[in-house]
């Protein structure tokens, strides 16, 4: 009996990581241009300014 409980904690720790790479995947192809735009501002505003 203790395995299966110990079997099915180590299964919802699977899922809730699953869960959590899908979140900031999706987070992250909704955002997609924002973040471009940001990361390009950042470093043509480094090479700009003589750094």
């Amino acid at each position: 009996m203790k395995s299966i409980i110990r079997n099915s904690k180590k299964g919802m720790e699977m899922v809730q990581v699953a869960l959590l790479i899908a979140i900031a995947i999706g987070i992250g192809l909704i955002f997609k241009i924002q973040i471009t735009a940001f990361v390009n501002n950042t470093f043509s505003n480094l090479m700009n300014s003589g750094f």
